[in-house]
């Protein structure tokens, strides 16, 4: 069952620059629809808003989102659900809502696509900071990130937001996206989880869990036997290695 919820103390963000990118907000708590709504109405999105799972795929349909928060318990259909139909009809950026403490949740909503989550009771500006953050990424021009790349028979390309694996199209989350482009900038380095959340996800803590779930994934569409990595490698007790060469790795648990 649901908690009443209590939002975290603190002053209303200031506007922040949104160039009027339209969000769709899924919430049925009255109480956090009027407050993420108002927050994002604020910093200057263009905001839906709906209350359960069938609306929330109608009105996607109808105004396509630039991103979607949506919360994971949901009448009707599910949060999961949703973000899995939503997947299916193209790529949207979604930041989950989650209860604190279900973390097998939080997890099962990185599997089915999900970009972001936060926990409840959370920060209505810190909610507006993650939206900004993630359409950040989605921008195709960002400085020195618009080059090509090219290794073992895959190819990224940042600026059409387009990556493919021996001329076929990948269909990557956008977290997938950018961690896939991360590696083949720096292949051959070995990486601990904390530094692939620190600059591939911006964040300087969080939960370690989701850098896993988004290797489990990537590997899921880039390697042949995602089983036995040969491109993105565990490194024992420091993190995950990209190796162009292909040398096989280790079997994963």
């Amino acid at each position: 069952m649901k908690q009443p919820y209590q939002p975290m103390g603190e002053a209303p963000a200031e506007p922040l620059s949104a160039e009027a990118a339209r969000v769709l907000v899924v919430e049925d708590d009255p109480t956090v629809a009027e407050v993420v709504s108002g927050y994002l109405d604020r910093a200057g999105y263009a905001v839906d808003l709906v209350g359960d799972g069938p609306r929330a795929l109608t009105r996607a349909a109808a105004h396509w989102p630039d991103l979607v928060v949506l919360d994971l318990m949901l009448p009707g259909m599910d949060g999961l659900e949703v973000c899995r139909r939503l997947r299916a009809r193209g790529p949207v950026p979604v930041i989950m809502l989650t209860a604190r403490g279900d973390e097998d949740d939080r997890i099962l909503g990185l599997e089915v696509g999900a970009d972001d989550y936060v926990t409840k009771p959370f920060s209505p500006r810190e909610l507006v900071l993650r939206v900004e953050s993630v359409l950040r990424r989605t921008r195709p021009f960002r400085p020195g990130t618009g080059t090509p790349l090219h290794a073992a028979g895959l190819a990224v390309d940042p600026a059409a937001r387009r990556a493919t694996k021996n001329g076929t199209e990948l269909a990557l989350t956008l977290r997938e996206f950018d961690l896939l482009a991360f590696f083949l900038r720096h292949p051959g380095r070995a990486y601990g989880r904390e530094d692939l959340m620190r600059e591939v996800w911006g964040w300087d803590f969080g939960d370690l869990s989701t850098v896993t779930v988004h290797v489990r994934r990537l590997r899921g569409k880039v390697e042949d036997d995602p089983a036995r990595p040969r491109l993105i490698q565990t490194v024992w007790g420091v993190g995950y290695r990209f190796d162009p060469t292909g040398t096989s790795g280790p079997p994963e648990e």
